[in-house]
């Protein structure tokens, strides 16, 4: 049986409820029962008229079999921008194609073709198939950072202690 082609192109605005649904498949693959984000507001970000995040889809002959979902930063340390993978995801029929290594090369062409300074993203400690994807790809877990995040009631709670009296 032969394979079918894998194919890889940039996310339009008529993809805005394919890229939800992955979302959502990621979300689920994660444990993550609740998300604040729609459609609507994925599109608003990916397609506006100076978008701030992009998508890249893959698909396996004619088939949705996932995507990266990636934006800019910028190093001080390095003085150059690089680019922050927030989402990778390739359905679970579709693992072992190499779609995940195509899609993860595309972003690191980018970088290297645009002078950029890094490619970094984040992984679930869980994750073991995914650390050993990555690390086989030739990533360095940053094992000495540690993510910080504010939101919700903190985020809100830090802002207002930011206000002059």
């Amino acid at each position: 049986m032969n394979e079918a082609a894998i194919n890889l192109r940039p996310a339009v605005p008529a993809d805005a409820a394919l890229i939800f649904t992955l979302v959502g498949e990621l979300a689920a693959y994660q444990g993550i029962s609740e998300i604040e984000a729609n459609e609507s507001m994925l599109a608003a970000v990916l397609f506006a008229k100076e978008p701030r995040a992009f998508c890249t889809l893959a698909h396996y002959g004619e088939v949705p079999a996932g995507f990266i979902l990636w934006y800019y930063t910028f190093s001080t340390f390095r003085g150059r921008h690089g680019i922050w993978i927030e989402d990778i995801y390739v359905r679970e029929k579709f693992r072992g194609k190499s779609i995940g290594k195509m899609l993860l090369a595309s972003i690191a062409r980018r970088c290297v073709d645009e002078n950029l300074s890094r490619l970094e993203w984040a992984v679930l400690d869980w994750n073991t198939s995914a650390i050993a994807f990555y690390e086989a790809m030739g990533a360095r877990l940053m094992r000495e950072w540690t993510m910080c995040r504010l939101e919700g009631a903190a985020l809100a709670a830090s802002a207002d202690g930011s206000r002059s009296s």
